[in-house]
């Protein structure tokens, strides 16, 4: 664990650096302890972009929940074709998975909150512990401007439910920077974007959204706003 004002230093030291600054400094600092968790999103392909670039032996991984969206396969065979590397892919448990489905159905989801983060916790949050338990840090996506529940994180952060240090690089930047990056760099990225999804997950947990809706509405959007968390940022 790192002291409260070791991250102060991070973070004011960091406050205005470029996002490759910051994970230069870190991959540097945690070499092949150091990873980033891919949820496929344009913040994570523009990190996986910064990251082959810097160091293109990278440790980048993302979870397959078994629901994922097709096209959001396609953009994981892409994006190892187009950088020459093998994102690493986690499993859920699948005797957890039969138990869940088999004793409260295949949609469990929509039926209450508790059932949501039930699934979430058997096809996510597992298989991000097992991914973590060879790290000391992980890199992530989260931007501030993403949603009410991420405005108070910050770019360096101590992830207390994981026993890990907690890296955002683009915590500060808007969704226009990071479409600019993107043309700017040819960053490959999952085509629903261009159907109305600013925010994939999986596919029964996702739709697209309406001109003017917060860019997370299409997520559990039968859940409050306030709420919309899977439990990977807490």
């Amino acid at each position: 664990m790192y002291a409260k004002d070791e991250l102060e230093k991070w973070n004011e030291q960091f406050v205005k650096a470029y996002p490759q600054e910051v994970l230069r400094f870190f991959m540097e600092m945690f070499g092949n302890k150091i990873a980033l968790s891919s949820s496929l999103s344009i913040e994570d392909q523009v990190l996986t972009d910064m990251m082959v670039k810097i160091d293109k032996s990278s440790r980048i991984f993302t979870l397959d929940t078994g629901r994922l969206f097709p096209e959001t396969y396609q953009l994981i065979d892409k994006t190892n074709m187009q950088y020459g590397i093998r994102i690493g892919i986690y499993f859920p448990d699948n005797e957890q998975v039969e138990k869940m489905v088999n004793t409260d159905g295949v949609n469990l989801f929509y039926d209450s909150i508790e059932n949501r983060k039930r699934c979430c916790g058997i096809r996510k949050i597992e298989p991000l512990r097992r991914a973590f338990t060879s790290l000391d840090a992980w890199i992530c996506g989260l931007r501030r401007e993403q949603s009410v529940t991420r405005k108070e994180m910050r770019m360096v952060e101590w992830d207390e439910n994981n026993g890990l240090l907690k890296i955002n690089p683009l915590i500060n930047w808007t969704e226009e920077q990071t479409w600019e990056y993107i043309k700017a760099n040819q960053v490959p990225y999952n085509k629903l974007h261009d159907k109305g999804f600013p925010s994939i997950g999986c596919e029964p947990c996702t739709r697209a959204v309406k001109p003017g809706e917060d860019i997370r509405a299409g997520r559990w959007w039968w859940e409050d706003p306030d709420h919309k968390e899977c439990g990977l940022h807490r």
